[in-house]
C-alpha cells in the first residue's frame, strides 16, 4: 500500500470530530506545528444551556489569547466536546481527546460526575486539566498534578450553605440529592455542617426522578421543614420546586451552584419567588461582579448574541487563557518549540497571579485556588433574562481545607 493511500485510509470519524491515525504534532525539539486545546461541556441535552456558554467562553478566549503562540508559528486551534453531562460520554470522548498528540490541554468538565472518571484518563496520559466548574472534593484531593480548577469547592459551599440557613433563622431542613458525585457530595456536606450548627435535619433522600415527584414531595410536605435544601442540577430542582409549590408547600429552597441557570427561571417562574423565596449558593456568580469581565460581557454578547453570559462561561474564558498561557511559557522554555505535555502540566501550576478576568489566579500544591469566592444569590425574578440580577445577599472568599 503506497503512503498516499495508506494516509487516505487513515482519515476517520469519532465522536463528530476528524481525526487522522498518523501524523500530530511534531515531536519537541521541531520548529511550529499545530497545538490544540480540547474542552468537554454538556452542548446537548437538559444541561446544554451552561454547557453551551461554557464552550462559547473558552472559544472566545482563543480566538483572544492565542496571538502570542501563532507568533511563535504554531498553528493554534480549539477541539469542543460534548460530554452531554454523561459519565460514559465524557469518559469515551476523553479516551479520543488523550489519543490526539496535538492536544495539549483541556477545559472541562461541567459536572463533577463526569470529570472525575473522565480525569482519570487525562491523569494517565499526563494531560493538563483545567476545570471551570467542578467542585466535589475528589477532583482535586486524589493528587493529580494534571488536574486545577478555578472553582470553589463543595465541603466548603455546603458548610457555607449550613451556616447561611442558621443566619436566615431556618431551625428544620429537608434535605434532597440527586444521587450524583456532585449532588449527593454537597448534600452530605451541607447535612453534616447543618447538624453542627443545630439545625434538624427532617428527611435526607436521594432521587434520579425529573418528572413526577410525589413520592419524595408527600413526606417532604408532612414534616414542614423551614427549607429544604436541593443538592444537584438545575434540570431537576426547578420542577421540583415548582410541583412543591403547587402542592403547598410555602418554606425556602435552598440550592447550590448547579441551580444557577436561567433555565431555573424558565422551568419554575414564578414559584421561585412564592412561600418564603429560593436561594442558591454558586462558586461562579454573575459575571458583572468580577471587576476584570466587562470587556469580556460586550464581547461575549457581540459574538455570541446573548443577553448575558451564563454562570460559568467567564470560568471557562479564564480557564482558557491559563492553558493557552501554559503552552505559551513551556513553549518559550524550551525555545519556542513545541512543549511535551508534561512541561505543560509543569507550567499551569507554575503560574503566578494569572490575570484572570475573574481575578488573579494561583493554585495550591493540591490544584485549587488558595482562596475562592462563594456567593449566595436570592432569586427576585422569574424572568430568565434578568437572571443575572438577582439579588446578592453574601459573598464569602474562603480558603480550601488544608
Amino acid at each position: 500500500m503506497s503512503k498516499r493511500l495508506f494516509g487516505f485510509l487513515c482519515l476517520v470519524v469519532i465522536s463528530g470530530m476528524l481525526v487522522a491515525c498518523g501524523g500530530g504534532a511534531p515531536a519537541a525539539g521541531g520548529g511550529g506545528g499545530t497545538i490544540k486545546i480540547a474542552s468537554q461541556s454538556p452542548l446537548s441535552g437538559n444541561l446544554s444551556g451552561i454547557g453551551v456558554d461554557m464552550k462559547n467562553g473558552a472559544e472566545l478566549a482563543m480566538e483572544q489569547l492565542k496571538g502570542p503562540l501563532e507568533a511563535m508559528g504554531f498553528k493554534v486551534e480549539f477541539a469542543p466536546y460534548d460530554d452531554q453531562a454523561t459519565p460514559d460520554v465524557g469518559v469515551a470522548n476523553s479516551k479520543q481527546i488523550v489519543s490526539d498528540p496535538t492536544i495539549l490541554c483541556i477545559v472541562g468538565h461541567y459536572n463533577s460526575g463526569v470529570q472525575i472518571p473522565s480525569s482519570e484518563n487525562y491523569h494517565s496520559a499526563g494531560l493538563a486539566n483545567v476545570s471551570p466548574a467542578n467542585t466535589n472534593p475528589k477532583v482535586t484531593e486524589r493528587g493529580y498534578k494534571e488536574v486545577t480548577r478555578v472553582c470553589g469547592r463543595d465541603d466548603v459551599q455546603g458548610s457555607a450553605g449550613a451556616a447561611f440557613a442558621k443566619e436566615q433563622g431556618w431551625a428544620a431542613a429537608y434535605v434532597v440529592h440527586d444521587k450524583t458525585a456532585y449532588g449527593q457530595g454537597i448534600a452530605e456536606f451541607f447535612r453534616a455542617a447543618a447538624e453542627k450548627q443545630g439545625i434538624k435535619i427532617l428527611g435526607f433522600e436521594g432521587t434520579e426522578e425529573k418528572a413526577n415527584f410525589d413520592p419524595i414531595l408527600t413526606p417532604l410536605i408532612s414534616s414542614n421543614p423551614d427549607v429544604v435544601y436541593l443538592g444537584g442540577m438545575y434540570d431537576q430542582w426547578a420542577v421540583l420546586i415548582k410541583q412543591a409549590r403547587e402542592k403547598g408547600y410555602m418554606g425556602a429552597f435552598l440550592s447550590d451552584d448547579g441551580f444557577d441557570a436561567p433555565e431555573s427561571a424558565t422551568i419554575a417562574g414564578q414559584s421561585l419567588l412564592d412561600g418564603k423565596g429560593t436561594y442558591f449558593s454558586t462558586v461562579a456568580g454573575p459575571a458583572d461582579k468580577y471587576p476584570g469581565t466587562a470587556k469580556f460581557i460586550a464581547d461575549f454578547k457581540a459574538k455570541y448574541g446573548a443577553a448575558d453570559p451564563k454562570p460559568f462561561a467567564a470560568n471557562s474564558y479564564d480557564s482558557m487563557g491559563i492553558c493557552l498561557k501554559a503552552i505559551e511559557n513551556a513553549a518559550k522554555a524550551n525555545g519556542n518549540k513545541l512543549p511535551t505535555r508534561a512541561a505543560v502540566t509543569d507550567a499551569v501550576r507554575a503560574l503566578k497571579d494569572y490575570p484572570g478576568i475573574t481575578g488573579a489566579i494561583n493554585f495550591n500544591a493540591k490544584g485549587d485556588l488558595p482562596l475562592a469566592k462563594y456567593f449566595f444569590i436570592q432569586v427576585t425574578s422569574a424572568d430568565p433574562t434578568k437572571w443575572s440580577a438577582n439579588t446578592i445577599i453574601k459573598t464569602l472568599d474562603i480558603a480550601p481545607p488544608e
